[in-house]
């Protein structure tokens, strides 16, 4: 059964997607602490969220970056804000679908389930700007096209991307590499660190490693780079 988390501060409007989604199949959790959405959502991530823009405590748009930098968990807005900038800010966060409010049953549905079939088959997925990384294999799947990534690589990439945006530490990235963070030559993670940066380059992302110095990596927008 498909979960479906719905954030909605209009406890009236939450109850009433609640009961139709119900009675679709669909599993339902209502999010209701609004200043904490991102971590209960990355803590046990729902296979679709759908989610309001104007929220208390924290914007839509704002949770819509957070959670599409750290995950690839599908995001469908239903707002009632009809402008189209709101809808193409939306879309360049990340969001899946935008549909206004009041919405019509069938179209709700029918693309709640539409964003769901494209994203079977995606739950071992990472996703970046512009570019997705299967964990399991460490294929990178960027301008139609999928690169396989080194094992080391695939896994620097894979614990940056956990935490996007963040700075990730030297322990933790020779952790998952090597399995341990002690008697590792630090000339040996820069060799990986190149190569990754150099294939990044190769295929034109719009991210790059970069380092903070005495403390470990992230990953960083091109033109954020120092």
């Amino acid at each position: 059964m498909k979960r479906i988390a719905v954030v909605e501060d209009e406890e009236m409007v939450a109850q009433e997607l609640a009961t139709m989604l119900g009675k679709e199949g669909y599993e339902v959790s209502l999010v209701s602490d609004f200043a904490s959405v991102t971590e209960t959502v990355l803590q046990d991530p729902p296979d679709l969220l759908l989610l309001d823009i104007n929220l208390p405590e924290k914007s839509g748009f704002q949770i819509c970056r957070e959670i599409k930098n750290k995950s690839a968990v599908p995001v469908v807005v239903l707002t009632s804000r009809d402008q189209l900038r709101d809808e193409l800010h939306a879309l360049e966060l990340g969001a899946d679908e935008y549909i206004t409010k009041p919405y019509r049953k069938e179209r709700l549905l029918a693309r709640i389930a539409n964003v769901l079939k494209r994203y079977e088959g995606r739950s071992n997925m990472l996703e970046g700007p512009g570019f997705l990384l299967d964990r399991g294999t460490y294929t990178l799947y960027i301008d139609n096209h999928s690169v396989l990534l080194p094992k080391n690589q695939g896994k620097i990439l894979e614990v940056l991307m956990l935490d996007m945006g963040s700075v990730v530490p030297k322990e933790t990235i020779c952790e998952a590499v090597w399995g341990t963070s002690e008697f590792i030559d630090e000339n040996a993670l820069q060799v990986n660190l190149t190569r990754l940066k150099k294939t990044m380059a190769g295929l034109s992302m719009k991210l790059t490693v970069t380092a903070a110095r005495g403390v470990g990596y992230q990953l960083v927008p091109i033109e954020e780079a120092p």
